[in-house]
């Protein structure tokens, strides 16, 4: 899927409008209206502010696979396993599965 493709399947899917689009994300209009109406293809930088307006990544914009958004808990959760070692995963794994089993 292209870019200008993927971003019209993310406004479609969310509910948004060209106009609401560059008010959450901080770009004027007319940019916009450039990427949909001159099949442009965005910067990097403006398809990152296009990006953090849906709340997701560059690569889960790139994803070919079905997009998993992270709640905020959820990412925090993501952020805090990557510093734990080893063992810290291992107990923390082993009192999820606790938790579940009650």
């Amino acid at each position: 899927m292209n870019t200008n493709a993927r971003l019209q399947q993310l406004i479609s899917e969310r509910g948004r409008t060209e106009y609401k689009l560059s008010k959450i994300c901080g770009l004027s209009q007319s940019t916009i209206g450039n990427i949909f109406r001159r099949n442009t293809v965005p910067s990097i930088a403006t398809l990152e502010d296009i990006c953090n307006g849906f709340d997701i990544t560059l690569s889960q914009f790139f994803s070919d696979a079905d997009m998993v958004e992270l709640t905020p808990d959820m990412k925090e959760l993501f952020d805090s396993w990557v510093s734990l070692t080893p063992e810290q995963k291992k107990a923390v794994l082993q009192m999820i599965k606790a938790m579940r089993s009650e």
